[in-house]
């Protein structure tokens, strides 16, 4: 399926899919992130923006062991991503995004996690209409 803006590392997506090329994996794009210093705190999560070269809104999710075991981080994370999937399309800029999931995402409901994602967004200058 065709890619909107297909021209640099655009990360817009016709579909609702999240993509390997949208998706942080590289420790330095993690620590490039924490170590700018851009961050918000939520409820259920910290958003971490990193600028730079690449930089397409593309994701980096982390849950530590402070969020529970295996089976809890890993769900966290899943909730995470599905959150940030999901509402993708209202994104706008040439950020890349770490969410570091908090303890409490494990017992909040789902439309709490997307509003908590969507209010720290906001905050960031990431929704379409806000400055950041």
């Amino acid at each position: 399926m065709p890619i909107e803006g297909q021209s640099g590392s655009s990360c817009v997506p016709v579909r609702e899919t999240l993509p390997r090329r949208c998706r942080l994996s590289s420790s330095a794009l993690f620590r490039e992130a924490y170590d700018g210093g851009r961050h918000w705190v939520g409820d259920f999560m910290v958003m971490w923006l990193r600028t730079g070269p690449g930089a397409s809104l593309r994701l980096g999710v982390v849950a530590s062991r402070k969020v529970g075991n295996a089976v809890h981080r890993a769900r966290a994370k899943r909730r995470l991503r599905e959150a940030w999937r999901r509402s993708r399309s209202r994104f706008r800029g040439d950020y890349d995004v770490v969410l570091v999931a908090r303890r409490s995402i494990i017992s909040a409901s789902w439309e709490s996690v997307v509003t908590d994602l969507l209010r720290l967004a906001g905050r960031a200058g990431l929704t379409k209409g806000t400055k950041g």
